[in-house]
């Protein structure tokens, strides 16, 4: 999160009374109003956000006049106070709306009768007065005096809020959140925004800290501070950080001296907000909630190991020749020793790389189990690795989060310790991108007498989310692993199957020569600007022409990194100018600009919607009376309100880190050494593995040469396989 616009900040103002609220979510807050403005000759439409709004009641707003094509010229308030109304009959018509408890019309007007213009004073200072209305009892008068406090409490909150650089939108979140306890609430610690507020983080907090008079160098900001260090180090993959690079992190983030951050530490330890530990010897500090998913990892492991599957038994010696004849193929020896230690494995991991036969490793496991009537569930980490794993098995294959019955009012799982998943042996795919929190949950739901079969390839790049469980599973020893790397006949002749391998192992990939026909290549191109030219050229003619294939639904360009004019980012604006330049189906929202037709992701779990991060759609359509952007993922179309479109990007490009557990018929791949920073073999090597007919690289070689030659992945701290090899020997 930046840091909060000021009230001020190159706003135009407007004000006026609400003559008609038009629309009004009251989950949201957000509105469309019509305002008699002066010196406006027709009514203003407002769009903006606020917890409550009637009828008769005065808005002031900032923000900018724009032009929507549909509804024409209109206010968008950023900031947006209503307060009572002044008028005789602004005030009927408001006490009237139902707006405070006890009051109708008919009251209304008895009330406006009574006291005039003062009814408001009478209500909030003398409510005894309001029983010489007749028909006012004690009972009424308690509940139009209780109505009238509620409405009260509401503006103070949010004059409070938007005094101190808080949009109107986030405004109404922390209201509901808070309620009238909202002021105090932030006035003590503003820090907790973090925790309970959706789209406040720590800068956020940090800006209205400063503005309520927080001191830069408070404990308060510095405990707030040290725990922001630690989830910015999550976001790149630790579960925990060494004690001296937390402090390094944390005064470099905060500006503020070591040792208050050193006491912060302390604190917030003895508050037993954080943990310490030693991982290989070293004093870390880890976030509570990934040191304890570690621990119950490892519980979890210890458990599922022990005793044999409920197929026991089976001989692999007959089980062998009758699938082979079943599904018509030869198994190599190879495999023969992997389907033989599947059969008595209770727990265990099948890792590889392309071609390797995972796929006829587990068709021949499956079938073989299938046959002794073993129920079999199966999972993958994505939507997109799920219904890979559904097509290569012919069997129902669910995302991590549909098996496990996510709720999507409260985020949590049904499928728990108490309540675990009914199966006999339980399938989860694509490993690699699992990672520690969603690893614990998956175990805590799986049953004691339950086997699992691990599948992965470990030299993919590690889990986007913090941790390697995939990775500390094998090197921990804890249970069986069948390493696959004999790479078979069809894959064989497959230069992108070659040139994958070729890359894990180091090596400089071989690629076809001129007017030669591949299913990989490398073009070269030099500065920025020329790859992301070339790039254009490639996915919205070139290849197209030659490969006859659609440049929107099969091409996937796949980039090292986000920033730069050949980042993902950048990538994005150029394909969608070039592919489906935006006009009358378009909308700009949270500084994109989204078409109809685009290929756009979603970038976080959204529940209700049953929408997951990395989840690929098109844009199929655009209402502007509803404010609704309706996305298709998958064979189902799904809504989003116009606030909510920051869960979306452009997919035109995704970096690679995206793209884990997917598969596109052709793959792009932009390499330029200003990339420096991100070219790891593994990140190469998992690029080169998304596709399926054709990847093509392009850029630089000595690029290429840069990530090939550098095999360090950047190391992640986490105790977990320490954990796991102290428990299981």
């Amino acid at each position: 999160m930046g840091t909060l616009p000021s009230p001020t900040q190159s706003f135009e103002h407007i004000s006026g009374l609400i003559e008609r609220v038009t629309y009004h979510n009251g989950e949201n807050g957000f509105c469309v109003l019509r305002l008699k403005v002066k010196g406006e000759r027709d009514l203003v439409t407002l769009v903006g956000h606020t917890p409550s709004v009637t009828p008769g009641e005065y808005a002031s707003a900032s923000g900018n006049w724009l032009i929507d094509r549909e509804h024409g010229r209109q206010f968008k308030a950023t900031f947006l106070k209503i307060s009572p109304p002044t008028t005789l009959a602004g005030i009927e018509r408001y006490l009237g709306s139902g707006m405070v408890k006890g009051i109708g019309p008919t009251y209304a007007a008895r009330l406006i009768k009574a006291f005039g213009a003062d009814v408001f004073d009478v209500i909030e200072r003398e409510p005894a007065r309001l029983r010489e209305v007749d028909g006012i009892g004690t009972k009424r008068a308690r509940k139009i005096t209780s109505g009238w406090a509620d409405q009260k409490a509401i503006r103070e909150i949010m004059v409070f809020l938007h005094a101190h650089g808080v949009s109107t939108s986030r405004s109404v979140r922390i209201f509901k959140t808070y309620g009238s306890d909202a002021v105090e609430i932030i006035r003590t610690d503003p820090y907790r925004l973090v925790q309970d507020i959706r789209g406040i983080g720590f800068l956020s907090a940090d800006t209205i800290a400063q503005k309520i008079g927080i001191p830069p160098d408070s404990p308060l900001r510095a405990r707030a501070g040290v725990s922001y260090a630690l989830s910015e180090a999550s976001s790149q993959g630790h579960c925990s950080l060494p004690h001296v690079e937390l402090v390094d992190l944390a005064v470099k983030l905060l500006g503020m001296s070591p040792a208050l951050i050193e006491m912060a530490i302390r604190d917030e330890v003895n508050r037993e907000n954080l943990v310490e530990d030693t991982i290989s010897g070293t004093s870390c500090v880890f976030l509570p909630s990934l040191y304890h998913a570690e621990q119950s990892i490892t519980t979890q492991i210890a458990r599922l190991r022990q005793g044999s599957p409920v197929w026991s038994g089976v001989n692999s010696d007959k089980a062998i020749p009758w699938v082979e004849h079943r599904l018509g193929i030869t198994l190599a020896d190879s495999q023969k020793r992997a389907v033989t230690l599947a059969l008595t494995a209770k727990v265990l991991v099948i890792t590889g790389g392309p071609g390797v036969g995972k796929t006829t490793l587990m068709n021949t496991i499956m079938t073989i189990l299938r046959a002794k009537q073993v129920t079999a569930m199966l999972c993958a980490p994505t939507g997109r690795a799920a219904k890979r794993l559904s097509e290569s098995t012919g069997l129902e294959a669910k995302t991590i989060h549909r098996l496990l019955e996510i709720d999507p009012a409260t985020g949590q799982f049904k499928r728990n310790e108490s309540t675990p998943l009914p199966c006999e042996l339980l399938v989860v795919d694509e490993c690699s991108m699992i990672d520690v929190p969603l690893a614990n949950q998956l175990l805590k739901a799986i049953a004691t007498h339950t086997a699992i079969i691990f599948v992965g390839d470990v030299d993919q790049l590690p889990s986007v989310g913090p941790g390697a469980f995939l990775a500390d599973l094998i090197a921990s020893d804890a249970i069986p692993v069948i390493r696959l790397t004999e790479v078979f006949r069809q894959a064989a002749t497959s230069r992108i199957v070659q040139g994958a391998h070729s890359i894990n192992q180091g090596m400089f990939p071989s690629f076809p020569g001129k007017g030669e026909r591949s299913d990989f290549y490398l073009v070269p191109a030099e500065d920025a600007d020329d790859i992301a030219t070339t790039v254009v050229n490639l996915v919205k003619t070139r290849l197209p022409r030659k490969f006859n294939v659609d440049a929107v639904h099969d091409i996937q360009v796949l980039c090292p990194m986000n920033r730069g004019i050949t980042g993902a980012r950048g990538i994005n604006q150029v394909l969608q100018a070039a592919l489906n330049p935006p006009g009358d189906h378009s909308i700009e929202r949270y500084g994109q600009v989204f078409s109809v037709g685009d290929k756009v992701m979603q970038i976080e779990n959204n529940y209700d919607r049953d929408v997951y991060n990395g989840d690929i759609g098109f844009v199929v359509a655009l209402d502007r009376e509803d404010e609704v952007l309706q996305v298709h993922f998958d064979g189902r179309d799904v809504s989003y309100p116009l606030g909510e479109l920051d869960e979306l990007v452009l997919c035109y490009a995704t970096t690679i880190h995206k793209s884990q557990g997917s598969e596109y018929p052709v793959v792009i791949i932009p390499l330029s050494t200003q990339h420096y920073m991100m070219l790891r073999r593994n990140l190469i090597y998992t690029g080169v593995t998304r596709g399926k007919r054709l990847v093509v690289l392009v850029g630089q070689k000595r690029a290429l040469a840069m990530a090939i030659r550098d095999k360090q992945s950047k190391r992640r701290y986490s105790k977990l396989r320490e954990r796991l090899a102290e428990v299981c020997h």
